[in-house]
């Protein structure tokens, strides 16, 4: 067994797939029915998908990025159309800062 994909529901997948692919590099793909996908350089599919609903809480589960300096990926994601939320926290684990995409999905930059 292997993960294929991540499918993220969205209002606009082609504007969420085009945030994505210039965040984490690949070609946005408009695809059939409405759906899109990107391919990031040695990661997962991520495919969105159209549903008419908002997103209105937490998401149940989020993805983590792995960057060398989190202000520095901060500023590019903002500069893309994410929002960063709260502050940089740190524990015996190491920092992390909680993001939102232009759709209010949460991700983190971690390190």
């Amino acid at each position: 067994m292997r993960l294929e994909q991540i499918v993220i529901d969205s209002n606009d997948p082609g504007r969420l797939v085009r945030f994505w692919a210039e965040l984490l590099g690949g070609e946005p793909v408009n695809r059939e029915l409405g759906w899109a996908h990107v391919e990031p350089p040695g990661g997962v599919r991520m495919s969105f998908q159209p549903v008419p609903e908002r997103k209105d809480v937490k998401n149940r589960l989020h993805l983590d990025f792995e960057v060398d300096d989190i202000e520095a990926a901060v500023v590019r994601a903002v500069s893309l159309g994410a929002t960063r939320e709260g502050v940089v926290h740190t524990d015996d684990q190491g920092s992390f800062q909680v993001m939102r995409d232009p759709e209010g999905n949460e991700f983190c930059f971690v390190h």
